[in-house]
């Protein structure tokens, strides 16, 4: 499988970004897709994931209630809408894939993703 993000760009504080990540392959439907970010000098975090058919969507704390994750496997693509913008959102976003036998499971550790996308820097400006 191989991922590409896009989406990324400038946004003041309070604005609203989409990332898309278009994943290549037939069965994008058996993979439950994460995004992670990554900060100048910090670790990689995660973000949010969500499961084969969608049925289940996990975030990370400091993103509960501003960013949304959402996939369409008929185009091979999953979606980050982003919300009410912080400087501290500020990052390179990354959107990860895992192999999975059965729908319902996601997981939150970026070591447990099989493949990884190339990144898409998001900048929020105070």
């Amino acid at each position: 499988v191989q991922l590409q993000a896009s989406g990324g760009g400038l946004v003041q504080a309070g604005g609203s970004l989409r990332l898309s990540c278009a994943a290549s392959g037939r069965t994008f439907s058996s993979y439950a897709m994460g995004w992670f970010h990554q900060a100048p000098g910090k670790e990689r975090e995660f973000v949010a994931a969500i499961t084969w058919s969608g049925s289940n969507t996990y975030y990370a704390d400091s993103v509960k209630g501003r960013f949304t994750i959402s996939r369409d496997n008929a185009k091979n693509t999953v979606y980050l809408q982003l919300r009410s913008l912080k400087p501290e959102d500020t990052a390179v976003y990354y959107c990860a894939a895992r192999y999975y036998l059965k729908d319902h499971i996601a997981t939150n550790r970026g070591t447990e993703y099989d493949y990884w996308g190339q990144g898409t820097q998001v900048t929020v400006s105070s």
